[in-house]
């Protein structure tokens, strides 16, 4: 497991003397006159390994700008050296071709691609390639990287216990308080605030650790986002860790079908597939393979997801299947933690080459999960059956204690018939609300699987485009002036050589002394030229940077004035209708107006033919006194006759029907109708208190002064009724049959007068 870890800058480093030994010869004014043409062909081709060199290099040292990007970006390589075979070149200049056009090998040329991966991804391409197969470039969570390392996890401590634990022999992180375990805490911490469901996982921490011995923290984090979201991590890692169990049961039902004999044997041991394959699924073989081995296998796991887990799990199984079936448990356990490790030591070629020999049938897989599924759901309605009669249990023990306690009778049949029948209801609430909790499940699943599948947004994904277009093109003009700058050390180094051997000959003749001035010209010329090519380089960068930079600004406008005109239109939507609200008030407050005014028109018109009603009924109550007066005069002084009193009598007869039709009328105007029916004219004159006022229904007092002096001639001191009931005193006008009674109640006595 030894490994060599190196920068980005050690990495520059390397390549920058590696273009230097090999591009001075071609630069040299005498080389191509040397070289044969095929030197001349394996030379370009070694300029070119060394152009993807730097390229590759410097790609992974712009992929961050911040201060961890130069102590992070660490590289794990046991095969690093400077003296490349031919055909480590070969796969170097492929791989540079494949990143270069990467949107295009990968939709285009899939099949090739993973056939590559399968042989091993370059320790120097790991890192932008890792990125580029899981679609890991320029995540808007990168950004929210800083604020989140300033925030506070409440899984920060159990991330402290668990880092010494990690890689404890790897150099990177075995010191206690070094800069591997700093930028492996920050990048845990970092995703338990991201994601607080999950937390932090002790698994997930080796993970991580192997990103950031390919990359910078930032980029690690981003990656590690994106594997939980899309490989089936963060199922895996959730505190219930039923994905865990789903991967247990699939590659268990693989050993049975495929290894019979084998799974017999576990199964009379009682060796359980968790034992010894959880940590396979959880950390990606890193706790059980050596890290060169894991890598390679996670480099197809990048590529191809768990089914590579299996499919390696099952050829190890395979390939000691008779050692594992001589062993007991505890044999058995030892065998995988110390034996198998070793029998990789070698190298990954072989168990990749079993790995991919083993049958997996990816239907086949997913009937297996829906057969889990349905086991699972069945176990869950038993412990929730075995909860609830536990739960009834427990309450009737209890019921029956409080009854024991309490000395009360045992209870009727029909008590009993009534506590059954309200149990059956209860259990078939329940389990009507078992059946809405498993549909709102369901529906969930599918929700969720509907949001996973959902395409990026396009301004995203057009907006990576750009960055990446950026990045290359920003590679390119590094390379360009890389080429520059050593062609100015080369020319250089050509002037101090030319400047030694020319040391001792200034006493030869003039003529050559001349010569060697020209020569020095000539050489000072290029030297300018080389520095005039090299500016010029730095110049053509600076206008890319600014065209970057122009660019980035006008997306920038674009988008600022898309949200303006959105807003602009919103604001406009809402003036219009608040105007409308406004005169939809005003006409409101309008007819609001126009009803009150209305209303105040048909009260005083009420009120006013109430006072008429009451003066025409205060008219015909004076009418009345006087005629009542007139009588008692008559009959006082005894100016009657039988004739004159007969026909004085027919007069009042008349009078009194003319009165009782005008105070019928009144009586239906004033809407008096319901009052109860009388035989004769029932008329009250209302005096209240020593003034003899008047009062209407309205409570407006009205004054007759007339009324009044009526009153006090005639001595009434109460209402007056006029009777419809005449009587006369003489024979011959009882045989006509009516007389006119004249009654007026008082407070003390009842007084009546007949005519």
């Amino acid at each position: 497991m030894a490994s060599q870890v190196a920068t980005p800058t050690s990495l520059q480093t390397t390549a920058t003397s590696s273009s230097t030994s090999l591009s001075s010869p071609a630069l040299s004014p005498s080389s191509p006159a040397q070289l044969s043409p095929d030197d001349v062909e394996l030379l370009a081709k070694l300029e070119e390994q060394n152009r993807l060199l730097e390229t590759d290099s410097k790609s992974l040292r712009s992929m961050n700008g911040s201060r961890r990007n130069s102590g992070s970006s660490l590289v794990s390589s046991s095969s690093a050296s400077s003296n490349l075979s031919h055909l480590e070149e070969d796969s170097w200049i492929l791989w540079g071709r494949i990143v270069n056009e990467w949107e295009e090998v990968r939709k285009k040329k899939e099949k090739q691609l993973k056939d590559l991966v399968r042989k091993g991804i370059p320790h120097h391409f790991r890192a932008i390639v890792w990125q580029l197969l899981c679609n890991a470039q320029n995540m808007p969570i990168k950004d929210q990287y800083s604020e989140l390392l300033k925030m506070t996890s409440p899984c920060e401590k159990l991330i402290r216990r668990d880092i010494a634990r990690t890689y404890p022999e790897h150099e990177f992180f075995k010191e206690k308080d070094s800069l591997g375990q700093e930028v492996l805490f920050n990048v845990m911490k970092a995703y338990s605030l991201v994601d607080r469901e999950v937390g932090y996982c002790q698994g997930s921490a080796f993970i991580v650790g192997l990103l950031l011995m390919q990359m910078p923290e930032e980029e690690a984090f981003c990656v590690f986002v994106k594997l939980m979201q899309d490989y089936r991590l963060r199922e895996l890692f959730k505190p219930s860790m039923a994905e865990l169990g789903l991967c247990m049961y699939q590659f268990e039902c693989m050993i049975q079908e495929q290894l019979p004999e084998l799974h017999v044997h576990f199964q009379a041991q009682s060796f359980h597939t968790s034992m010894y394959a959880s940590s396979w699924f959880l950390t990606i073989f890193l706790t059980s393979f050596p890290l060169a081995v894991a890598t390679r296998i996670f480099d197809i796991f990048m590529c191809e997801g768990l089914e590579i887990v299996f499919r390696v799990g099952l050829a190890i199984l395979q390939m000691n299947q008779t050692e594992l079936i001589q062993l007991d448990m505890e044999g058995m356990l030892q065998h995988f933690q110390k034996v198998i490790p070793h029998q990789l030591d070698s190298g990954p070629d072989k168990v990749i080459h079993a790995a991919y020999q083993v049958k997996y049938n990816a239907k086949k897989m997913k009937k297996l999960e829906k057969e889990y599924t349905t086991i699972k759901t069945k176990e869950m309605e038993e412990q929730v059956e075995i909860k609830r009669l536990r739960t009834e249990n427990r309450l009737l023990k209890q019921r029956i204690d409080t009854l024991e306690k309490k000395g009360a009778p045992r209870f009727s049949e029909e008590s009993v018939l009534q506590l059954e029948r309200e149990l059956v209801q209860a259990r078939l609430k329940e389990a009507e609300s078992q059946c809405a909790l498993k549909e709102m499940q369901d529906k969930i699943l599918e929700m969720e699987k509907r949001n996973t599948s959902l395409p990026d947004d396009t301004n995203v994904v057009r907006l990576q485009e750009e960055l990446i277009g950026v990045k290359l093109r920003e590679a390119e003009a590094l390379t360009g002036l890389k080429e520059l700058r050593q062609q100015v050390r080369d020319l250089e180094e050509h002037w101090q050589r030319h400047l030694a051997r020319t040391a001792g000959r200034w006493k030869d003749s003039p003529r050559k002394n001349t010569l060697s001035e020209l020569q020095d010209e000539l050489m000072s010329v290029r030297l300018r030229e080389a520095e005039a090519q090299a500016e010029l380089r730095e110049t053509r960068q600076r206008m890319l940077e600014l065209e970057t930079q122009n660019q980035i600004h006008s997306n920038h406008l674009r988008r600022a004035e898309q949200e303006s005109r959105c807003l602009q239109e919103r604001v406009q939507t809402l003036t219009v209708q608040n105007k409308d609200l406004h005169v939809q008030l005003q006409e409101i407050k309008r007819r609001q107006a126009e009803i009150e005014c209305k209303s105040k028109e048909e009260v005083m018109a009420v009120r006013l033919r109430e006072a008429d009603n009451i003066a025409a009924m205060a008219e015909l109550q004076q009418q009345i006194s006087e005629l009542e007066i007139q009588k008692e005069e008559g009959k006082v002084q005894g100016q009657l006759n039988h004739t004159d009193s007969s026909q004085y009598i027919r007069d009042l007869k008349e009078q009194i029907t003319e009165l009782k039709h005008e105070i019928c009328c009144l009586k239906g105007q004033r809407g008096l109708a319901k009052q109860p029916a009388f035989d004769g004219i029932h008329i009250v004159n209302h005096y209240v208190g020593d003034d003899e006022s008047y009062h209407s229904s309205d409570e407006d007092g009205v004054k007759d002064p007339t009324l009044q002096d009526t009153q006090q001639r005639s001595g009434v001191g109460g209402p007056i009724r006029l009777r419809s009931n005449l009587e006369d005193t003489d024979s011959e006008e009882e045989e006509d049959g009516e007389a006119l009674r004249l009654t007026v109640p008082s407070s003390g006595s009842h007084k009546s007068t007949t005519v």
